[in-house]
């Protein structure tokens, strides 16, 4: 209790030294959703359009003589998994050092790794040199660009806040639509290593002018600084202080849980669109569009879907959405890999990409926004570091299980390849359906607690 009053008396005394609010400050959340929406662009669209990655090594993987000859899918898809995963399990650390050091300082050293990783990997000789540069460098670049990202602009906005994360985020789609569709051009007319050099010079460049726009807004700002003047063991590799008694609550836990099963399913049909597509027959060429029709309706589902957030719930819409995304996986996805013709697993696989795309990403959109609604905006932070690298390890294990159980089937060009994981996306989806189920019963019956306490302190 006494922490909790000096706590409130420094945010108290560090606010009465904040200057009026000016004309640049007014303008500062719309700054934010630019430069979030530009940075989520970069950093995860370029994550997003591994795909086309995937497919080029894993037919280099069938020649003699490339850093992939002989490397499974399950190896080969080990490089974007690891650079998904990275991109989530830093996330304690980049929040804490955002807060420490700046959102700005810490997004552009994200930048500046994040291009380096790109370059090096284009002089990469193995496999393991990819899964090193590509995949775990260029992760960390990602997390230390992406994180405060999320966690900043979340803290600008009360009203229209699932509007503003929609559009944030669709920066995933739109750079999923842009990326796959540059790539392959790139690939085509410079080579792959090229490519990979080409990409870091851009992403240095819209890292580093974007980032320095993104700040904390001064009512927080003032929040921070006196957590930081308090605490006495501030340092490079300091976390943020978990609020316990949140974490070990049941809401919190069956948010953790759909969470991480969320992301254990979710990245696997982003990583294997353009592979799936050539099993019916696509060439490598439009094997790529998937990639980007599956994040066009990804960036347009993000909007449309933030803006129906703010109306009709966040966690409403989070289950509405979790569940039509399982439904997605099985009842299309599934259908395709089993149909009798090529023609109907085609049309199949197409409206799968669509619904997919369109309300898979919703969870990821709706999930920061969500956290603040569930935990409040001063434990917002810490729950959302921890929550965030509970999502990345469930990557890490979730889409290397997919690659192996595609790999189980010798006959590597059949649709039916991808039948059980097909059934693993829909289970693991379904099931997080189900805890963000648990999560809505918690928070009414929360809110029914917190309301009775309230009356029974009044009488």
């Amino acid at each position: 209790m006494d922490n909790e009053i000096e706590l409130a008396e420094a945010t108290a005394a560090v606010s009465e030294t904040q200057p009026t609010e000016t004309l640049w400050e007014k303008l500062q959340p719309s700054l934010i959703v630019a430069a979030s929406t530009a940075l989520i662009f970069t950093g995860c669209g370029i994550n997003f359009a591994f795909g086309v990655y995937q497919e080029l090594y894993d037919s280099m993987a069938t020649q003699p003589n490339t850093p992939f000859t002989g490397a499974s899918p399950a190896q080969i898809d080990l490089i974007g998994t690891l650079s998904i995963s990275m991109m989530t399990i830093g996330a304690p650390f980049s929040t804490s050092w955002a807060k420490i050091y700046s959102p700005r300082t810490v997004i552009l050293a994200g930048g500046l790794i994040f291009s380096v990783a790109l370059v090096l990997a284009s002089f990469s000789q193995t496999l393991w040199q990819f899964i090193l540069t590509q995949g775990l460098l260029l992760g960390i670049g990602t997390c230390l660009s992406y994180m405060p990202s999320v966690t900043v602009a979340p803290t600008w906005f009360t009203r229209h806040r699932g509007l503003a994360m929609g559009i944030i985020l669709s920066g995933t789609g739109i750079g999923g639509v842009a990326w796959p569709l540059a790539l392959r051009s790139l690939i085509d007319h410079v080579g792959f290593r090229n490519a990979l050099r080409v990409t870091g010079a851009l992403s240095f460049v819209l890292t580093w002018v974007s980032g320095s726009f993104v700040r904390w807004p001064a009512s927080h700002l003032a929040r921070i600084q006196a957590e930081n003047s308090a605490n006495s063991a501030s340092g490079f590799f300091q976390l943020p202080v978990v609020n316990w008694r949140v974490a070990r609550t049941r809401k919190f836990f069956a948010h953790a849980l759909g969470g991480a099963l969320q992301a254990a399913a979710y990245y696997t049909p982003v990583f294997f669109f353009a592979s799936y597509a050539r099993t019916l027959g696509y060439s490598q060429a439009s094997s790529a569009n998937f990639i980007a029709l599956s994040n066009a309706a990804n960036a347009i589902g993000k909007i449309a879907i933030g803006f129906m957030a703010d109306r009709l719930g966040r966690l409403n819409t989070l289950l509405f959405t979790t569940f039509i995304s399982a439904l997605s996986a099985l009842a299309f996805w599934l259908p395709s890999c089993v149909s009798a013709t090529q023609s109907d697993g085609r049309v199949l696989f197409i409206v799968f990409t669509v619904f997919y795309g369109i309300f898979a990403s919703a969870y990821v959109s709706l999930f920061p926004a969500s956290l603040v609604e569930l935990f409040g905006v001063q434990n917002f932070a810490s729950v959302n570091g921890l929550l965030y690298m509970l999502r990345g390890m469930a990557t890490l294990i979730g889409t290397p299980v997919a690659g192996v159980l595609i790999r189980s089937n010798q006959q590597n060009s059949q649709p039916k390849n991808y039948q059980n994981t097909s059934i693993m996306v829909g289970i693991l989806l379904v099931s997080a359906a189900v805890s963000v189920f648990w999560v809505r019963i918690e928070a009414v019956l929360t809110m029914e607690e917190t309301g009775s306490r309230r009356r029974k302190w009044l009488v």
